[in-house]
């Protein structure tokens, strides 16, 4: 454990590094990682942050062909639902970990990166069981059960007492949500049947709020959780309800239930344990209000193909767009690597804040 803390002090150097017009401060980032005895990243959720787990899967959720990747480390598809990084790699780099974050089920990850941290993620995935399992996906369950896994992994690594010290010392980022509304409760008719969309926003509050204890009596004490998206601004969202700009409706229950989620933190606050909001909503709605600051062109429409539908499989042969920093989706679904780099920026402007 010294010598993973050595490390990362060797690496605290006062530098920056301008992300899409935002500067990271990478020695305020790494002085704060070393001060908390910050080694590892582990990350739950849905494709926001899924690395490549569903390219174990039996499963249509997948993203590890071109073009996605394209921009990835020497262009080759990795997985993520992106042209290039996530957020969560851009944390974990600011940090001074790795330069990605690894899919747990990846089986060429190292030694090092495996005590640097993980993602248990998996894309479609969300905090209602039937969600993944429309998919075939990794439920927020089973997720829960490969971090067990992960844990005696660390054991046979570094020892009981080290591997305990990884896990409580760890960053823990949990986002999802977006999938049990959009690809659950407006889609499939089970849930709408048996709640209203209220209900059911406190149903998956309800759910995350189960899946964080669990992760506090499995050692976690800091996690980020991050909100949804004002998701009635995604393309494929607006082509299948016929909107040309954002459906206000569903940007309504977007920003409901990330005041349920807000509330549902607030309920769990420990001595222990420690929660904090990563107010994504904030973020993206602040790039499209001001995309020009940002240095995007192109805010209503994704990079591939018509930018209205596509993502996934149907994102295959089609053509894209030359500058994909000028663009905040990548996909139909999913934000650009510029746009991940933004998110990161302030997730991490939020996570080194002094109540975290």
């Amino acid at each position: 454990m010294r010598r993973v803390k050595f490390l990362l002090h060797f690496f605290t150097v006062v530098c920056y590094v301008n992300w899409a017009g935002a500067a990271i401060d990478l020695g305020s980032a790494r002085t704060w990682a070393y001060k908390h005895n910050m080694t590892a990243i582990l990350v739950f959720g849905d494709s926001t942050v899924d690395p490549g787990n569903n390219n174990h899967l039996s499963t249509s959720m997948k993203s590890n062909f071109l073009p996605y990747g394209m921009d990835f480390f020497n262009g080759k598809p990795s997985g993520r639902f992106c042209n290039g990084r996530l957020a969560t790699d851009f944390i974990a780099e600011a940090l001074g970990y790795e330069s990605q974050v690894r899919a747990f089920l990846d089986l060429a990850i190292g030694e090092t990166e495996l005590l640097h941290g993980v993602s248990f993620a998996s894309a479609a995935s969300g905090y209602d069981e039937l969600t993944a399992n429309l998919s075939n996906v990794i439920s927020i369950s089973k997720q829960l059960e490969y971090f067990r896994h992960y844990k005696l992994h660390l054991r046979k690594l570094v020892g009981i007492k080290e591997a305990e010290e990884v896990v409580h010392n760890a960053l823990f980022i949990m986002s999802m949500g977006t999938n049990d509304l959009i690809q659950n409760y407006y889609t499939d008719p089970t849930r709408s049947k048996q709640f209203t969309i209220e209900q059911y926003l406190d149903y998956l509050v309800l759910s995350m709020k189960t899946t964080l204890k669990s992760l506090s009596s499995l050692g976690a004490r800091r996690v980020a959780v991050v909100g949804v998206p004002p998701f009635g601004c995604l393309p494929l969202v607006r082509t299948f309800r016929g909107e040309t700009k954002c459906d206000e409706e569903l940007n309504k229950v977007a920003f409901s239930f990330n005041n349920k989620i807000q509330l549902g933190l607030k309920s769990l606050k420990k001595p222990w344990f420690t929660t904090l909001y990563v107010d994504i909503y904030q973020i993206i709605e602040a790039a499209f209000n001001n995309h020009t600051k940002y240095g995007f062109t192109e805010t209503m429409k994704g990079c591939c193909g018509s930018g209205m539908y596509e993502y996934g499989q149907a994102c295959k042969d089609v053509e894209i767009c030359s500058d994909r920093t000028k663009y905040i989706f990548w996909d139909a679904v999913h934000p650009t690597e510029a746009m991940y780099k933004i998110i990161a920026e302030r997730a991490l402007e939020m996570i080194y804040s002094p109540t975290f």
